[in-house]
Parts: C-alpha cells; sequence; structure tokens
C-alpha cells in the first residue's frame, strides 16, 4: 500500500501571501514628450501648449501613465504640471518618470492598501515565481511592511 502524501506546508500553520493577487491592473503606457519640442531638445510654450492641447488624451482612459523626456532638454515643472491637468479625467494613475517607476508606485499603492491585521504574529511565506511582472521592489515593500507585525517571514520561489 503506498504511503499517504502529506502537505506540510498547509498543516504547518504558514501563510502565503502571493504578490501576484495584488497586482495592479490596467494598462501601462509611456509617453515621451520629447516629440512636442523643437528639435526634439527645446521647449517653446506656444507650441508646446498646442500639441498639449490637441493631443487626443482620451486615448488613454482608464490607463497609467508614465510621462517624461527622454532627451536631454531641460524640462520646466510646468509643462509636467500642464500635461497632468490634461490627462487627470482620464487616466487612472500619471507620473513623471520611466516605465519602471511608473509599476513602483502602482504596486507600493497596492502593498500599502493590503489591510495585515490578520497576519500579526504569524508564520508568512512570500510567493516568488511570478506569472505576471511583479518587481523586485514589490517583494521589498511587502517584507518592509511584514517585518514589524509577523512572527516569521520566509521568501519562496517554489510555492
Amino acid at each position: 500500500m503506498a504511503e499517504e502524501i502529506i502537505n506540510k506546508v498547509a498543516n504547518s500553520g504558514l501563510i502565503t501571501l502571493n504578490l501576484e493577487e495584488y497586482y495592479p491592473q490596467g494598462k501601462r503606457h509611456f509617453i515621451g514628450i520629447e516629440k512636442w519640442l523643437y528639435e526634439g531638445v527645446m521647449l517653446k510654450e506656444k507650441e508646446f501648449r498646442a500639441h498639449v492641447k490637441e493631443h487626443d488624451w482620451s486615448l488613454y482612459k482608464n490607463q497609467h501613465l508614465a510621462i517624461d523626456c527622454t532627451t536631454d532638454a531641460i524640462i520646466p515643472n510646468w509643462a509636467y504640471m500642464l500635461v497632468s491637468i490634461a490627462v487627470a479625467p482620464y487616466a487612472k494613475t500619471m507620473i513623471k518618470g520611466s516605465l519602471d517607476a511608473l509599476e513602483v508606485l502602482l504596486f507600493q499603492n497596492s502593498i500599502d492598501a493590503i489591510d495585515l491585521s490578520e497576519l500579526k504574529d504569524q508564520r508568512i511565506i512570500i510567493k516568488g515565481c511570478s506569472n505576471l511582472p511583479v518587481s523586485e521592489h514589490a517583494y521589498a515593500a511587502l517584507t518592509n511592511r511584514l517585518v514589524p507585525i509577523a512572527k516569521s517571514l520566509f521568501c519562496s520561489s517554489y510555492l
């Protein structure tokens, strides 16, 4: 007779947190404003304002946007503010920065919203090997929130 297989992890009292469950849904999009600069390097206010006004911001409805300039141009703060005002009625999220910075912000917001009250004094495993693009930052951010409350904390890339 074959021996019964016992799931020791299930019987151990360990709680598994899968960061994929907290993955912020929605399309991500990067907009490089250098295309609205004179010769790609200089901001001319009148022309820049016209580009922002004429751009169809509804294309980004319910999306997460990262907006930046990929050239060495010096962009005044008001330019990003102008873009923010134009996109605000449409986008879920907008940051000045890269898609990587956007991902960090989205996951940080998601992790900050997790109710950890039921995890106090628990033994917790953070599940790795995601099928979704979970950033390294997300693992570190969740760990940072759990360290003060967890009895013990583990990371497993094999669950």
